[in-house]
């Protein structure tokens, strides 16, 4: 064997070592980055303007998870995706900060309304589901059918504004199967308003409410079903009585 091949299977066993070298310690390296007992995410730093959710609530979400990996292994969406899961919780953004911590920072949903009873609405009209009772102030009573929820919350926005100069404010409004409003006002007086000509009947309603003046407190229903005038219905005399001792 020659010189030159001597040289050359020396360059060639060199370079082969290096290779061998930089692909162990990078092996190391990765391994060592993945290794959930050296580098795992331990700390959590909760972030936004919060009213309902509770550093313990994502806590606890994040610990239904079937596994959480380390700082490098760990994906992000997966995270997203549990915590944007929790009720009160409109968005999420989440960031890793070396070497083990976890920044995620909420916006929660604004409750709008009530919705069938077993729901809040928000600003948006989308449909969110937290527990009720931790709710914090009354909310308006909104009910209808599936998928209307958009449909009856911008209703609302659009015709409470007309009760205000009268001192009055809805507490439910209702959207039935067959597309009829209905209306139940803080004072207990029941609109029946139908299907069609929403805003023009409220304005019917209006005029005709100064013009009973204080036998307003006498009325139980107004239907305004009607081209023109309403019917009114009346409390009994016996309940009014009842009503007055109650007071």
């Amino acid at each position: 064997m020659g010189q030159i091949a001597r040289k050359h299977i020396l360059g060639v066993s060199f370079l082969l070592l290096v290779f061998l070298t930089v692909g162990s310690a990078l092996y190391s390296t990765i391994s060592w980055m993945f290794d959930e007992q050296r580098m795992p995410l331990s700390k959590i730093v909760l972030q936004g303007k919060l009213e309902y959710v509770q550093a313990q609530d994502v806590q606890q979400a994040l610990s239904h998870m079937e596994h959480i990996g380390t700082f490098m292994s760990q994906d992000i969406d997966e995270l997203q995706n549990v915590i944007t899961a929790l009720p009160w919780v409109a968005q999420a953004s989440i960031r890793k900060q070396w070497p083990d911590t976890i920044k995620i920072y909420l916006t929660e949903h604004k409750a709008a309304a009530m919705w069938n009873g077993y729901a809040l609405l928000n600003e948006s009209g989308d449909i969110f589901e937290p527990d009720l009772a931790a709710l914090k102030d009354e909310k308006v009573k909104l009910y209808g059918p599936q998928d209307s929820s958009h449909k009856v919350l911008n209703t609302w926005k659009e015709i409470a504004p007309l009760f205000r100069p009268l001192g009055l404010t809805i507490t439910s409004l209702v959207l039935n199967e067959r597309q009829a409003w209905q209306i139940i006002l803080d004072n207990g007086i029941r609109l029946e308003l139908g299907k069609e000509s929403l805003k023009e009947r409220v304005n019917r309603f209006i005029t005709l409410y100064h013009q009973l003046g204080t036998k307003t407190e006498q009325v139980s229903y107004i239907d305004l079903r009607y081209d023109t005038g309403a019917a009114v219905g009346w409390f009994p005399e016996q309940d009014l009585a009842q009503e007055n001792t109650d007071d």
